[in-house]
């Protein structure tokens, strides 16, 4: 009798599960995809710059900001999905002003390239958007001899924001808007290890990157007081993207869990945010997720470690950024 009312149980909660999942799946899905931009700002006559721009939130982003009819320049190493995402951009908003220009953030060379290029062609610079990353590599090296993670989720988009600078400056008011990650509460700045040829651990490296970003946000927002240059940094979620690519595990946990993951539109939304909402627009240094503030670790608010890597990074680039 007892194994009849077992099966009978099991029965029933086998039916059961599906509907309830039916049942909670939407309310799932609306937590999980957060804060929505809600903003009306149109940007028509602005220039914007993406990095990374030909896939995922990068690429949502371009769209986002191409429909508000801003001219809108796809920044990326893979010149050829570029060229495909700022056809598919252009097809789907209906402006023409979409393009694609080489920029690899792992080559110092290429960065130096691209922003000599972009300021001879264009005359202003309204929106800059370091969006472009990457995460879990093995180890490796940039062509000027840096972590990868390092070189180009931080550096690469130093050198370029340096180079930057004057040309958003002089088309005031513009933002400057770093794509960061919840990941910066685990990262630190080992300043004797910074190439992390002591010790390497890929999701590590990619913490303390992003925690780089994050007090490069901090820092550059204060030098950038009185400009009409704003900065500000962001977690766009987790998002179902090519991003995690080196990593199996995290790969196959993204195929197992969609359901828990942004889409790349729904994760380009405080990205969006950042770089449209009429109420930030004299807010700068600050750290935003699902598009409100969100907190950062106190390893993120230590302005003597902003400064010192500030230095540092200048060092490495073999620049001055007063």
């Amino acid at each position: 009798m007892q194994d009849c009312t077992g099966c009978a149980l099991a029965l029933c909660l086998a039916l059961a599960l599906p509907l309830l999942m039916l049942l909670v799946a939407p309310c799932i899905r609306k937590f999980i995809a957060g804060g929505k931009c809600t903003s009306t700002a149109k940007l028509n006559g602005k220039v914007v710059v993406i990095t990374g721009a030909n896939t995922g939130i990068g690429k949502e982003t371009a769209k986002d900001l191409a429909g508000r009819g801003a001219r809108v320049i796809l920044a990326c190493r893979d010149m050829v999905k570029a060229e495909a995402a700022a056809s598919e951009i252009r097809t789907k908003t209906g402006n023409q002003q979409v393009i694609a220009k080489k920029l690899d953030l792992a080559d110092t060379k290429s960065i130096r390239e691209f922003a000599e290029n972009f300021l001879e062609e264009e005359k202003e610079l309204h929106i800059l958007i370091n969006n472009a990353g990457v995460m879990m590599c093995p180890y490796s090296k940039t062509a000027d001899g840096f972590e990868m993670h390092f070189g180009v989720n931080h550096l690469g988009h130093f050198l370029l924001t340096f180079l930057l600078t004057e040309c958003l400056k002089k088309s005031a008011p513009s933002r400057i808007v770093n794509v960061s990650s919840l990941a910066h509460h685990g990262g630190r700045i080992r300043f004797e290890d910074l190439q992390g040829e002591k010790s390497y651990q890929w999701g590590l490296a990619y913490c303390h990157s992003k925690l780089a970003g994050i007090l490069f946000t901090r820092e550059l927002a204060r030098r950038l007081q009185g400009t009409g240059v704003t900065v500000n940094a962001l977690h766009p979620g987790t998002v179902a993207s090519d991003l995690p690519r080196h990593s199996t595990i995290m790969n196959f946990l993204w195929k197992l869990l969609p359901f828990l993951l942004k889409t790349p539109q729904e994760g380009a939304q405080t990205s969006v945010y950042c770089a449209v909402a009429e109420e930030l627009g004299s807010v700068s240094g600050k750290y935003f997720s699902d598009c409100k503030p969100a907190y950062v670790s106190p390893q993120g608010r230590d302005d003597e470690t902003a400064k010192k890597l500030w230095d540092v990074s200048c060092e490495l680039l073999g620049i001055q950024w007063n």
